[in-house]
């Protein structure tokens, strides 16, 4: 085999082509920042999550923040109460885009067992959430299980579908 063949033996087998979207897709999946954000018995399964034995850090999510400006993943785990929902609301909008809100257990959903006039029936009544996670509360699996269909719905987000992408 000559010098020229096994160059060309190599690139073949160290070449990867692929688009900008489909690369900048796989980044923004495998690199998302969560906040800290939990609301009631739902956040200890949260916590559980990223805890050594089911481990958020494989979903590249070890980077847990506790300000809304360098988080794009809101977990909201819990009961939303109408006194909460503003503060719930102002943290969404701080968040950098795109930004991304799983409703986690009963409680955020809809507002589970508690039907009063304190209660949130749903955070989805103030802010879009993008995948629900059902539960009372629901185990850390379901959880993990809700971040890896909120990384598939990001893999299949193309750049110019985003809110935030504007045509030059």
């Amino acid at each position: 085999m000559t010098d020229d063949e096994r160059i060309a033996e190599e690139l073949k087998r160290n070449i990867f082509l692929t688009t900008v979207d489909r690369i900048y897709d796989w980044c923004r999946r495998g690199s998302m920042w969560p906040i800290s954000f939990g609301l009631a018995c739902c956040a200890f399964e949260m916590i559980c999550a990223a805890a050594a034995r089911f481990d958020l850090a494989r979903f590249g999510m070890e980077a847990v923040r506790a300000t809304p400006r360098q988080a794009d993943l809101m977990i909201v785990a819990g009961t939303v109460t109408h006194k909460m929902a503003p503060q719930v609301l102002r943290l969404y909008r701080q968040m950098a885009e795109p930004k991304y809100v799983i409703a986690m257990g009963a409680c955020a959903i809809s507002g589970g067992t508690f039907r009063s006039y304190s209660v949130l029936q749903g955070v989805d009544k103030i802010i879009p959430v993008d995948v629900y996670v059902p539960g009372c509360p629901p185990r850390p699996e379901a959880l993990l299980h809700g971040i890896i269909k909120l990384q598939e719905k990001i893999e299949r987000q193309s750049v110019r579908t985003v809110p935030w992408y504007r045509k030059a």
